[in-house]
C-alpha cells in the first residue's frame, strides 16, 4: 500500500495572481483535490459513501502553511501527501508541493481534522475498520509534534538540499 502517493498538477491561469504566481488561497484547493484524488485511487475511499455508510466524516480544524516558492502559472508542479498522526477521532495530513522533479519545495501543509457525526456535527471516533486502515497508511518515520511545524519545514528543505547535492 502506497503511503504517501503523488500526483503531478498543471497550474491553472484562473488560479493565479497578477504576477502569474499561483495564489495563496488556491494552494490549500490544489492540495485537497490532489489528496481526495489520492485516497480515491490508492485506497479505494470515497468520502461521499463514508459519510453515508459510517455516518461518519473528516472536517478541517486547522491549517498550518509554509509558502516558500512560487509556483507559476502553466508549471507542472508534484503533490505529495501523507498521515503524518492520528488517534481515535484525529488525523493529520502533510501535504507537500514540490517542483516538477521533486527538487524543491513550493509549500508545506498541515492538515488536522477531526472525525465527526453527520447528523450532528459533533466529535465522534472511528471504527475499527478505520483505525486499522490508519494504522496501515501512518508514516511511522515522522515524529508528529504539533508544535513542530517550522521544525518539519526546515528538515524537508535540508532533506531536499542534500538530494540536490548527492545528484551532482
Amino acid at each position: 500500500m502506497v503511503r504517501t502517493p503523488e500526483t503531478t498538477h498543471r497550474i491553472h491561469f484562473q488560479d493565479c495572481d497578477m504576477l502569474g504566481h499561483l495564489n495563496n488561497a488556491r494552494f490549500l484547493d490544489y492540495f485537497l483535490n490532489a489528496r481526495e484524488e489520492q485516497v480515491i485511487q490508492h485506497y479505494s475511499l470515497n468520502m461521499g459513501k463514508l459519510a453515508r455508510e459510517q455516518n461518519g466524516a473528516w472536517v478541517i480544524t486547522k491549517h498550518h502553511v509554509s509558502y516558500l516558492r512560487p509556483a507559476n502559472h502553466g508549471e507542472l508542479v508534484r503533490i505529495r501527501t501523507q498521515l503524518i498522526h492520528f488517534d481515535n477521532s484525529n488525523l493529520v495530513v502533510e501535504m507537500q508541493m514540490l517542483s516538477e522533479d521533486s527538487q524543491r519545495l513550493k509549500a508545506l501543509l498541515w492538515s488536522e481534522m477531526a472525525f465527526v457525526a453527520v447528523k450532528s456535527g459533533t466529535r465522534s471516533e472511528h471504527s475499527d475498520e478505520l483505525m486499522d486502515l490508519l494504522e496501515k497508511l501512518d508514516v511511522d518515520e515522522i515524529d508528529y509534534d504539533p508544535d513542530g511545524f517550522d521544525d518539519r519545514v526546515r528538515m524537508v528543505r535540508k532533506q531536499l538540499k542534500q538530494l540536490r547535492r548527492d545528484e551532482e
